[in-house]
């Protein structure tokens, strides 16, 4: 991978096992020579991420909305930062940008992008491995949810699997790197018929 999109919050709650994550991902990155690509925010854990990254002269990537511009939470010291109109070209632009996707704790935005993007992929429309970096059990919660879907067949196994969980950047990125992404695109399909 040359670029992961990490999904993130514009918050942060202080954790220092948290910062410490985002740091050793940041770290992980920077020494395989992966471009971050982000939501180009200088405030919550995006701001701990991109300057943790810039740090250790790294790239760092930030993708945002005018109106967050306007707002003056962009990062004025990234690599590059790419204006958009709105939300949905925002996620747009750091998926093509991206061989990668990870998700670090956040609230709605960033569970909203994650699961966009988790939805493109089941879809077809991309081919990038997706995952979860889950410090200190923070998605533990959300997990058993995807695994309830299966169980109530919502979701089939096969893209259950598409999320790839860690709760260890090191492990995560190397997953990511040696995953073969293959959803099951006939997600409507009924099981009983088949």
């Amino acid at each position: 991978m040359k670029s992961i999109c990490v999904f993130c919050g514009a918050n942060f709650n202080g954790d220092p096992l948290l910062k410490q994550a985002v740091e050793q991902l940041a770290e992980i990155m920077v020494n395989r020579g992966i471009t971050l690509v982000y939501g180009g925010g200088k405030v919550g854990v995006m701001g701990i991420l991109a300057d943790a990254v810039l740090s250790m002269d790294g790239e760092a990537i930030g993708v945002i909305p005018q109106f967050l511009v306007e707002k003056e939470v962009a990062h004025t010291g990234l690599t590059e930062l790419h204006v958009v109109e709105n939300m949905h070209q925002r996620k747009q632009l750091m998926n093509d940008l991206c061989d990668g996707i990870i998700m670090l704790p956040g609230g709605f935005g960033t569970l909203e992008e994650f699961f966009e993007v988790l939805t493109w992929l089941q879809l077809g429309l991309h081919n990038h491995p997706v995952g979860i970096l889950n410090v200190n059990g923070f998605y533990d919660l959300l997990l058993q949810q995807l695994d309830l879907m299966v169980e109530q067949r919502f979701l089939k196994p096969a893209n259950r699997k598409l999320v790839i969980t860690s709760g260890d950047a090191i492990e995560l990125v190397n997953l990511m790197e040696d995953c073969k992404v293959e959803p099951d695109e006939v997600w409507f399909r009924d099981r009983n018929l088949t």
